[in-house]
């Protein structure tokens, strides 16, 4: 840190030369932009998910019910349900044939997951419902949603910083080119002179 400070300033070797400098003043441009910038992005990133993900945790908990069916059968197979969705009743699944009745008391009956191993035939199961009376996965929970809610902040804090770096090498890279292109016009222009010093015309 101190010699960037010390390029910027225009101290120390005189052999330091102006193309240091530029270099020096992006360097310093991009460690700025890592310590408040990409910090400042991944923080709005994050609250802008957390806003957005809380409003449809809102909607599912208003568009979702819990029911109480009744087992009718098994389903005659098990998977795990990787509802994205899904809160803390998220996971392995059991799959059951079962009846219940809608919003509107019409008896149904469908093959449903099971958040929990249920009983036999005639046991109690919990599912969800949507207004219809169709099965759903279980609303996504408060702490899910935040806990992707911090995850998307650091991927925008990550990318922030990504851009920034790439941005530093970018600029480097151009100012090195155009430093080689000078030094190679200047080396073209005194070449054809050099070790000619002090030989008569």
């Amino acid at each position: 840190m101190w010699m960037l400070w010390a390029l910027l300033r225009g101290r120390g070797s005189p052999l330091r030369r102006a193309t240091d400098r530029r270099e020096a003043r992006v360097a310093l441009a991009a460690l700025l932009l890592l310590v408040f910038a990409a910090p400042a992005a991944g923080w709005a990133g994050g609250t802008a998910a957390d806003a957005a993900l809380q409003r449809s945790v809102r909607a599912q908990h208003e568009e979702r019910h819990p029911v109480d069916a009744v087992v009718v059968g098994p389903a005659g197979r098990e998977r795990s349900a990787g509802d994205p969705g899904g809160g803390v009743e998220r996971g392995a699944r059991t799959r059951v044939v079962a009846s219940w009745e809608a919003p509107d008391g019409t008896p149904r009956t469908g093959e449903v997951a099971a958040a929990s191993r249920p009983g036999g035939t005639g046991s109690p199961v919990r599912i969800w419902t949507d207004a219809a009376g169709h099965p759903v996965p279980p609303p996504m929970d408060g702490r899910t949603a935040r806990t992707h809610a911090v995850l998307g902040g650091v991927g925008t804090f990550l990318l922030a910083a990504a851009c920034v770096e790439a941005g530093r090498r970018l600029a480097v890279g151009c100012m090195v080119r155009r430093r080689y292109a000078w030094l190679d016009r200047e080396w073209a222009a005194v070449g054809p002179d050099w070790g000619r010093a002090g030989k008569g015309g």
